[in-house]
């Protein structure tokens, strides 16, 4: 991979994008990153933490949008990175997006493929296509609603301002923030303690939440019982219940 750095260590796949001066997202870049993202889906991979520095991701490369009106077609940049953030989406596991810098436009859009965003002080995020005369095109309108809710969602892509830590934080956009020099340890640490725990569960609640999120209640509560019973039958679940009873510290195996 030439624009990502991956990286195991205590089962957490530490995924760094790399394509100085700000990781501006282009067709190789998110090959890269596809590429990353199968390697991280192996089961010896327990938590994931995205990161890019000094920038996270500033968005996409704009010269890629200049050829595609030179062609006379629509941005396959977009589609691509629809398909990437999707496949982060589904890891079978948690997954933190580390954020300082910009994280703007396929940038955010990217972050919010992930389970949690810790954002550094100094962070900035937005979707700010509406500057370019466009809309987001890679889940930006949709994920965003469904985290900060439809009326925000509309208010930050039809202005294109960008949002700091502290706002981010209060909208429930970053789940955690930090100093800036910090946020990507914070993010290692917690994704330890992921890693350690039982990951069939965490991918079961992943699972149910996606599925259910926009079904009737009956049909939603019926995939969560599914995903319950599924679990259920998880070494971790006998572990976790015999620790319980024995009040010792369950000591997962991740399976």
């Amino acid at each position: 991979m030439e624009f990502v750095r991956y990286e195991v260590d205590d089962a957490v796949a530490s995924i760094t994008l790399d394509r100085p001066p700000v990781n501006a997202l282009n067709k190789d870049l998110i090959a890269d990153l596809s590429e990353a993202f199968e390697e991280a889906s192996d089961a010896a991979v327990r938590a994931v933490v995205l990161s890019g520095s000094p920038h996270f991701a500033a968005g996409a490369d704009i010269t890629g949008f200049q050829e595609s009106f030179e062609r006379g077609d629509d941005d396959r940049q977009a589609s691509g990175l629809t398909e990437v953030v999707a496949a982060l989406e589904r890891l079978e596991k948690p997954t933190i997006a580390a954020i300082t810098g910009f994280a703007l436009g396929g940038g955010l859009e990217l972050a919010m493929g992930a389970d949690f965003r810790y954002l550094g002080h100094g962070a900035k995020v937005g979707q700010p296509e509406i500057k370019l005369g466009i809309i987001p095109g890679a889940g930006g309108t949709q994920r965003l609603a469904r985290i900060v809710g439809a009326q925000r969602c509309k208010e930050m892509c039809m202005t294109g301002r960008h949002v700091e830590a502290e706002e981010a934080l209060a909208i429930g956009l970053a789940d955690k923030i930090a100093p800036d020099d910090e946020v990507l340890e914070l993010a290692l640490v917690d994704a330890r303690k992921f890693a350690a725990g039982p990951t069939r569960a965490y991918s079961a609640v992943k699972t149910a939440i996606r599925t259910g999120y926009d079904m009737p209640l009956e049909g939603a509560i019926a995939i969560e019982a599914e995903q319950f019973s599924e679990v259920f039958k998880t070494g971790d679940a006998r572990i976790g219940v015999a620790a319980f009873l024995a009040k010792e510290r369950p000591d997962f195996q991740g399976d």
